[in-house]
């Protein structure tokens, strides 16, 4: 415990609780059966225990104790040395059937005297309600228990199997300082995981649904990615960055502007990765680091298009950040995506593309809250984002997304590919770009060594002129 508060070892999750749960209070961790619970409480348990002030776990009547020690052995913060030193694991199950509710308050009770714990777990609490004695004895033994815990300086975790709807009625939650409530919801083949903090006596603490995994080392927490924004603003930069495409510059009134969004959308096969890359490319020319975040192309893919465009596939300055989008998780991507440009101190990053990570978030309101989210802190940090999105069909771009032009996108540059003749070619208008005077025009492109490049307007009755792409040094 660090200052009167129950830490977890885990920041982010003692960040969503405002410095962690009550150091002298009872929790209740809440959730249905395979949501984390008892991970949970082994986490808190061992991070916590001290000889002199060391931890207690209660077994109750839903799972044999030896299972819980059993399966807490597999997980990395399990310390065998600490069992029976800090660390104390006991079966109420057998004096909870002969004894009943009394049985196990004095139990409880006499551990107190004897161990002096810092920290007490009991898992399950809400088994306790199956015992006979009805609600007024169950009520009776709950205020007791808590008069106890309350007068004694220790942190307890009551672990139960509860449902929304128990939170309402059942007399442990009044009693509870804290609650905090872990749930999974299927979406097709995936699930997603979400802690809750419902209830935090006496401190502030992060409200909403925040994404979490169950690995080796515990629960591990992804915030909620809410921007709250700056009453007093913030500084952008006043010189105009490069595109990474000389002649695409011009046509949205002289470049982009620092910490600015982009949005490239267009069928599949029209140029977006390309483009996404030379932006990329163009920036490392100029010192700028950047990231490309890929759910399209691995890293293997990615290094053969670039070999291709007679870049340097493996180049100091840009980074590849690929997830596979059959088993992404947009709030663990989210915050891999921030760490990853802290650690690069990257000023343009590439995301592509917008459709696959829509489909991750399961849920078009988490989605835009995550990305607006994400493109406003970037921003503040004046790293300048570029965005792709597929628009349905083979040839000429559909009607791009409401929601990539509104707040997600500065700027927005639609590709197209257009057959003509037997002869396929490809062409880009820029249809918005904000605080800037921009070309309105269709305009054609090829793409080859060097990456994109983009052809003369036509003159009236005329067929398109291309200028040849001039090879870049990557």
């Amino acid at each position: 415990m660090d200052g009167g508060r129950l830490r977890s070892g885990h920041e982010p999750l003692d960040g969503v609780l405002g410095g962690g749960l009550p150091g002298n209070g009872i929790t209740v961790i809440m959730g249905l059966p395979g949501t984390g619970k008892t991970i949970l409480a082994q986490q808190y348990t061992f991070h916590n225990a001290r000889p002199d002030r060391p931890a207690v776990y209660f077994s109750t009547l839903s799972e044999p104790l030896e299972k819980i020690v059993r399966f807490g052995q597999t997980l990395e913060f399990f310390d065998a040395a600490a069992i029976g030193r800090s660390v104390y694991y006991e079966d109420l199950g057998q004096t909870a059937s002969q004894e009943g509710l009394t049985g196990v308050g004095a139990r409880v009770a006499e551990v107190l005297r004897e161990r002096r714990p810092g920290l007490i777990i009991i898992d399950s609490f809400k088994a306790l309600h199956a015992l006979p004695g009805g609600d007024t004895e169950f009520r009776q033994f709950l205020h007791q228990l808590a008069g106890r815990l309350t007068a004694f300086p220790a942190a307890a975790l009551w672990i139960g199997e509860y449902e929304a709807a128990d939170a309402a009625v059942a007399p442990e939650f009044a009693v509870a300082d804290a609650i905090v409530e872990l749930t999974v919801v299927p979406f097709g083949q995936r699930e997603l995981r979400s802690l809750h903090v419902r209830k935090l006596r006496g401190s502030g603490f992060s409200s909403g649904q925040h994404g979490y995994r169950l690995t080796s080392r515990g629960l591990r927490l992804f915030p909620r990615l809410a921007d709250i924004p700056l009453r007093s603003g913030y500084q952008m930069g006043v010189d105009r960055i490069t595109t990474g495409i000389p002649a695409l510059d011009p046509m949205l009134g002289g470049g982009l502007w620092p910490g600015s969004s982009t949005m490239i959308g267009g069928p599949s096969g029209s140029g977006k990765t390309i483009m996404g890359l030379q932006f990329l490319y163009g920036g490392s020319r100029h010192g700028e680091r950047g990231i490309i975040a890929t759910l399209q192309e691995n890293p293997t893919q990615l290094r053969r298009v670039l070999s291709g465009l007679g870049w340097q596939p493996d180049h100091p300055d840009v980074q590849v950040m690929y997830r596979s989008p059959v088993d992404i998780y947009i709030d663990e991507w989210v915050h891999d995506l921030l760490q990853a440009a802290e650690h690069l101190q990257a000023r343009r990053v590439v995301i592509d593309s917008l459709a696959d990570l829509q489909l991750a978030a399961m849920d078009d309101t988490r989605f835009r809250e995550f990305m607006y989210s994400l493109v406003q802190r970037f921003s503040r940090q004046g790293i300048s984002v570029l965005t792709t999105y597929e628009t349905p069909g083979p040839f000429a771009a559909g009607p791009l997304p409401e929601f990539t032009i509104s707040h997600l996108a500065d700027n927005a540059i639609e590709l197209s590919r257009d057959r003509d003749h037997g002869v396929m070619s490809r062409s880009l208008a820029v249809i918005k770009a904000r605080a800037s005077s921009h070309d309105p025009g269709t305009r054609p492109f090829t793409i080859g060594p060097g990456g994109i490049a983009i052809g003369d307007p036509p003159a009236p009755g005329q067929p398109p002129r291309h200028r040849r792409a001039k090879a870049t040094p990557a």
